[in-house]
């Protein structure tokens, strides 16, 4: 960890973090003494830092307590229309830090703290990511939850209170191994069990067709127990609620199915009903057809839809009398954003809450339904589109299979009317897909039972058009939008680049905070020699702090001016970590052939997670590793190069990263990345990227100018002549001699020389069957790279590009994506209302 600052560095460090006042300082700092004394036992009285973190974290937390009661006041006495974000992942990471910059608390609690002794970072480095999220998908839910709050939308995050989170990534020589994220181990004070709102879910059972109407019956019985956190808005005082739902066994549980004897085993058999909420699957594009899964993807949606359908009839501040009985007017007040595919039983169960339980029409439940569910599409692969047997939904969710069949009937029979003898079309656009094993296609179901439907990058949006949903495009082209990515500024900036954001807003105010579009002001300074000085400092600063952090965590010596080339995000074939790979050989290989030479230094950094189950991905980390091994192991390489596999990849620790990198690899095949969302942390925070025309890639080298980006590589069209002709990895192979000798050394095992065999697969597949075209990009790329190099030697000219990048990434805020949602598929205004504080009277 970087020493802490000199008491006259602090002193004069003005920071857009918040200037603390003295009364403030005075107040956390009786706050924490009076927490830390009711934290120490009575056994006990010398206090540990985890009781300083918890003290320091109980003290902040009372500063959102009155803003969160108040705020959802607010709302019961205006009755908004109110938004519902579904996702089966909330990638939170950790909330102390990001509280008090929201709360503008940040430089009292330091002052504090310093005050009392202790260093603030040390105790923010106690707090356990709540990793409840594999990558981007999770995450994005994150941002725009912040978005939202600071936007002054009433809007509820809804997900599942995982036990286990994401697992804990050990690299052991040099393969990975999974540990259980045990994050609730010590508690978690940002949370508050509700269980005067437990809700009951049903799952199997059988249907009962009465003249009274449909009745689901003989089910088993699941409670969902909700947890509470807050989510503050950026200085706004406004605190939304992300509720996240924890399964319970009934006290019945199972008892009545055993004699007496049995109790015991009765008891244990809770654990069934329980491991609902278990732990996150760890699966990043990629189905995986359990039953189990299907379960926490019912549970969520069910103890949902229960809530707000209570809090919609009872809209009145602390009454649980319903005051509203009609639907009518549901859509005008609840909008249900499904994020992907996971939330989509959200309209079955809604179609069976309305025609079974409220005894509404079924055309007008339906009409209802669709006006209230909108649906964003996350990924184009294939393999990650949701597909359920059949068999699976009979015996689990028998009722919502009758519901399905019929939405179904109904969609294909106005796709008959419209088309009139085209089977084919008929059987490209059923929600059930024929064959040896019947499948629901979930994102079939998502689309016919939505008002919109979204991509996340235009480009993805325009795949999702002409290709994914083709047909439902043409049937219902109103129905689909665009909603480009964004990440939240304050995480993404304030928070883990404070000297950036200082630089910042001395030339141009703070109001970039919660108008990310105002960077454009830096414009005017890309020629300004200060300017440029200060962005340069401050990256070598964030440099020099990583490059400690990984000296202690790594026991490995960097270059801190060699230049930083990041790679972090899950490890997949599609992201294509192993073009990274060939270039770290390739450049290797140059060195080692005329080390005489002078080059620029490089430390290639390559960071994330394998699916436990993944092969390939598996096998790709041990790549890296390996080829880090020889590399940093060969004297005639010195500190010229480097690759170092960044272990255990998760929020915090990109919090480290990316302010730190220079270099930003965003190389997906083009076509296959949806929007990415870690490319916009890099630009803003002052790295350049090398990068593919795919995702948001695009969107950033138009804001930017693509000469501003490294692009390089095959376009989507590209891609697809290559299809059509046949993509032939040999003849790449043949060709390119410096590639060629990559992929000979590892086949030979020069960088397994204990096991040469070992990379046998990975050779395998990158010659015979790599959909993703390594070899067809791997010229460009390189050759793209040495342009990244002749720029790097120029710090000044580099320098001005980060600048015009930082000043260009203002579209890529969630602030912004989320206005878009608020206005064009919620049909609601964001609004600059502050919330009075709790010690101000209410208006």
């Amino acid at each position: 960890m970087a020493a802490p600052l000199s008491d006259g560095d602090r002193r004069k460090q003005i920071s857009v973090r918040g200037i603390a006042g003295l009364g403030d300082v005075a107040e956390v700092r009786k706050s924490f003494n009076r927490h830390l004394h009711f934290t120490l036992v009575k056994d006990r009285n010398v206090a540990t830092p985890r009781d300083y973190y918890f003290a320091l974290a109980h003290t902040v937390r009372d500063h959102l307590v009155g803003r969160w009661i108040r705020t959802q006041q607010h709302y019961y006495e205006r009755d908004p229309k109110r938004i519902y974000y579904l996702s089966l992942e909330f990638y939170m990471g950790r909330t102390l830090q990001n509280t008090m910059v929201n709360l503008g608390l940040q430089n009292a609690c330091d002052e504090a703290i310093y005050q009392l002794g202790l260093d603030l970072e040390e105790l923010e480095e106690i707090e356990e990511d709540a990793g409840l999220g594999n990558g981007g998908l999770g995450r994005l839910a994150a941002c725009f939850l912040d978005s939202m709050a600071t936007l002054g939308l009433a809007a509820y995050g809804y997900g599942i209170r995982y036990e286990f989170g994401i697992f804990n990534q050990k690299i052991v020589d040099g393969w990975q191994v999974e540990e259980a994220d045990d994050w609730l181990r010590y508690g978690n004070p940002w949370e508050k069990a509700r269980p005067e709102y437990m809700l009951p879910v049903h799952f199997y059972g059988r249907v009962d067709h009465t003249p009274e109407g449909v009745k689901w019956i003989d089910t088993q019985v699941v409670l969902a127990m909700p947890y509470d956190t807050p989510v503050p808005g950026y200085k706004n005082n406004t605190v939304n609620t992300m509720r996240l739902w924890s399964a319970k066994a009934p006290n019945d549980f199972n008892l009545q199915e055993f004699n007496m004897g049995d109790y015991i085993e009765a008891v244990l058999d809770r654990n069934l009903a329980e491991n609902i909420s278990r732990v996150l699957y760890p699966n990043d594009n990629f189905f995986e057809g359990k039953e189990l899964r299907l379960k926490q993807e019912y549970f969520v949606v069910a103890a949902t839809l229960q809530d707000i359908i209570r809090r919609f009839k009872s809209s009145k501040f602390g009454c649980r009398d319903p005051v509203r009985t009609c639907f009518e007017t549901f859509p005008d007040k609840v909008a249900i954003q499904l994020n992907d595919t996971h939330p989509a039983l959200s309209i079955p169960e809604l179609m069976r809450i309305l025609v079974d339980v409220e005894k509404v029409d079924w055309d007008k439940a339906w009409e209802i339904t669709k006006r209230t569910c909108a649906y964003t599409n996350h990924t184009v692969l294939p393999e990650a589109l949701e597909r359920w047997p059949v068999s699976m939904f009979e015996k689990l969710l028998p009722r919502h299979l009758e519901i399905i069949y019929a939405l179904n009937q109904m969609h294909l029979d106005r796709v008959a009317a419209l088309y009139p003898g085209d089977i084919d079309r008929l059987r490209r656009m059923s929600v059930i897909e024929e064959g040896d094993c019947k499948r629901i296609n979930m994102a079939h179901l998502c689309v016919i039972g939505s008002h919109a439907v979204n991509g996340v990058a235009r480009i993805h949006s325009d795949i999702v058009k002409n290709s994914v949903f083709k047909d439902f495009y043409e049937l219902e082209p109103e129905k689909f939008q665009n909603k480009t990515n964004g990440i939240t500024p304050r995480r993404w900036l304030l928070l883990c680049n404070p000297g950036l954001a200082d630089i910042i807003a001395e030339k141009i105010g703070e109001g970039f905070i919660t108008d990310l579009s105002q960077l454009k002001k830096l414009l005017d300074f890309i020629n300004n020699e200060t300017f440029i000085r200060d962005v340069a400092k401050v990256k070598q600063e964030n440099k020099l702090k990583f490059a400690a952090y990984l000296e202690e965590q790594y026991k490995v010596k960097i270059n801190p001016s060699s230049m930083f080339d990041v790679q972090v995000k899950r490890i997949h074939e599609y992201k294509r970590q192993l073009l990274n790979c060939l270039h770290a050989i390739t450049l290797y290989n140059r060195i080692r052939s005329n080390p005489s030479k002078s080059c620029v230094p490089r430390t290639i950094m390559i960071g994330g997670k394998a699916a436990p189950g993944y092969h390939m991905a598996k096998m790709i980390i041990k790549l890296i590793t390996s080829i880090g091994d020889v590399i940093n192991n060969d004297p005639y390489v010195g500190d010229k190069l480097k690759v170092i596999f960044l272990e255990n990849y998760r929020v915090s620790l990109a919090e480290k990263v990316i302010p730190a990198a220079d270099l930003s690899q965003q190389i997906s095949t083009a076509g296959t990345e949806a929007s990415g969302t870690g490319n916009m942390k890099f630009m803003v925070n002052g790295a350049l990227t090398i990068g593919t025309m795919d995702g948001a890639n695009v969107e950033m080298a138009e804001e930017a100018g693509e000469e501003n980006l490294f692009i390089f590589g095959m376009r989507v069209e590209d891609v697809e002549a290559l299809d059509r002709k046949g993509y032939n990895a040999r003849e790449y192979y043949e060709r390119l001699p410096e590639l060629r000798q990559a992929i000979d050394q590892i086949s030979s095992g020069f960088f397994s020389p204990r096991d040469p065999g070992c990379f046998r697969d990975v050779v395998n597949m990158l010659m015979h069957h790599d959909r993703f075209k390594v070899f067809a990009d791997y010229e460009a790329y390189i050759k793209c790279q040495g342009q990244v190099d002749q720029l790097f030697m120029d710090p000044r000219e580099w320098t001005k590009k980060v600048i015009r990048n930082i000043a260009c990434s203002g579209k890529f805020s969630s602030d912004r994506t989320i206005t878009e949602y608020a206005r064009e598929i919620w049909g609601v205004e964001p609004s600059a209302t502050k919330i009075p504080p709790p010690n101000l009277p209410r208006d």
